[in-house]
């Protein structure tokens, strides 16, 4: 993977840009961010090459403040005259927006100045034959799996090589790459009456840390053989088990209701929820943007701002919101450098394994797929379309689909009963399985 601009040909451009725009009639601070992105994606189906695609993007970002009035222009063409059009047409929007007594850059003593090293480049030259050799093994491994796998959706190899660049009128001005590998491979199983499809994924920073693609292949092939054969349940209340990969959704909920965006236009369940306790004590959540190689880190957020290690729930009590400058001027408090998202949430593990945290649910669902979206956050109620396993006395009985489960999330957090130590850290979310009481299962 080669970008077809250099990051010191990249940080110049965005430097020159912030010159240019700042001494513009009336501008009185300015931003630019600049990305450049090249990669591969090879797909194969039923073991044949069915696409290889290339990708090389660039684009500059602007945002220009006329006081308290802004204007932003986007733009993939890095020419002079497409940078000072884009500068032009900043400037313009700029003089129509309405005034926003939020507006502005981060302050100056939030930004970052120590740029970490965290890992997150990790060059391999796979060339588009090794990229297809790959796709094509893993598929392989679903297909020979078992004669009940009878049809494939594909599998995909692909790398991604990024850089980022942002700079401000304040004085910031910083880079950093990162790379990602990732595969996927889903199948379809069939076993007289039942068909059932389902997936396996592995990605990382390093391509050498992606999981076998034989094993992805395998992965892919079990969970669709053990889905065969799924049925109804009726409607019940039973205590419910999300696998790792959903309780990440479980999870994102969570961010949404305290990020600033939600809780200044005072669209969150958890309003005036700050130093509040909403999970049990042994509930306890962090935000570790420091991590090596892992798929969230990052030395600073979206305006500039030092990411920073911090307590998100402690002891079932949530101790911060997540903020950028902009909400944290709406809500009278100050950033917490999350201007873009969180970085890399994680989620204490408890001391159960997946076999243990059955035994501990005894009657009940475990959910390994969702449907759909059901979460109202300003309310906090819950409605989503799943799919799982049933389990008595604290074994899997059979495959379940075509049910949904409900409650409340103020009430689902409250009454979380454990999380699980089979950490799951192949997104910006890193948990086990976590294990909820009570919920509504509507089935037949």
């Amino acid at each position: 993977m080669k970008h077809l601009i250099s990051s010191f040909e990249l940080t110049q451009i965005v430097s020159n840009m912030l010159d240019a725009a700042v001494v513009q009639p009336g501008v009185t601070a300015a931003a630019v961010g600049g990305s450049a992105n090249a990669g591969l994606s090879a797909r194969v189906r039923m073991r044949e090459i069915e696409t290889i695609e290339f990708f090389r993007d660039k684009s500059l970002g602007i945002t220009v403040y006329k006081g308290q009035r802004s204007g932003s222009a986007t733009i993939t063409d890095l020419t002079q005259p497409a940078i000072d059009a884009a500068i032009a047409a900043a400037c313009r929007i700029a003089e129509y927006t309405e005034p926003d007594e939020y507006a502005g850059l981060a302050d100056k003593k939030d930004l970052a100045t120590d740029i970490q090293d965290l890992d997150l480049y990790h060059v391999s030259e796979i060339t588009p034959e090794q990229a297809i050799q790959n796709a094509l093994e893993c598929e392989a491994a679903a297909l020979n799996y078992s004669d009940q796998i009878t049809n494939s959706d594909g599998a995909v190899y692909s790398t991604s090589d990024q850089l980022y660049v942002y700079a401000n009128s304040n004085g910031f001005l910083a880079a950093y790459p990162t790379t990602r590998y990732g595969a996927y491979c889903t199948v379809i199983g069939q076993h007289n009456e039942s068909m059932q499809r389902d997936y396996e994924y592995t990605a990382a920073r390093d391509a050498a840390d992606l999981m076998s693609l034989i094993e992805v292949g395998k992965k892919a092939a079990a969970k669709t053989i053990a889905r065969l054969g799924a049925r109804k349940i009726k409607t019940c209340k039973a205590p419910v088990l999300f696998v790792p990969k959903m309780a990440s959704s479980f999870w994102g909920t969570l961010v949404a209701a305290i990020s600033g965006g939600s809780l200044y236009r005072k669209s969150s369940f958890l309003l005036d929820c700050l130093e509040q306790k909403i999970f049990p004590d042994f509930v306890n959540i962090s935000e570790q943007p420091y991590l090596l190689k892992a798929l969230g880190s990052a030395p600073f957020d979206d305006e500039g701002v030092a990411t920073r290690t911090k307590d998100i729930i402690k002891d079932g009590v949530l101790s911060t919101y997540l903020l950028s400058s902009y909400s944290a001027r709406h809500l009278g408090m100050h950033t917490t450098g999350n201007a873009g998202g969180v970085h890399n949430l994680v989620i204490q593990a408890g001391t159960d394994n997946f076999e243990q945290l059955l035994q501990k649910m005894g009657t009940g669902l475990v959910v390994t797929e969702l449907l759909g979206h059901g979460t109202n956050i300003i309310t906090g109620d819950y409605s989503q379309g799943a799919a799982g396993f049933w389990v008595e006395n604290g074994v899997i009985a059979y495959p379940v689909e075509e049910v949904t489960i409900a409650g409340n999330f103020i009430e689902m957090f409250a009454n979380l009963v454990a999380t699980g130590n089979d950490i799951d850290a192949r997104s910006n979310i890193i948990t086990g399985s976590v294990l909820l009481d009570q919920l509504t299962i509507a089935g037949n």
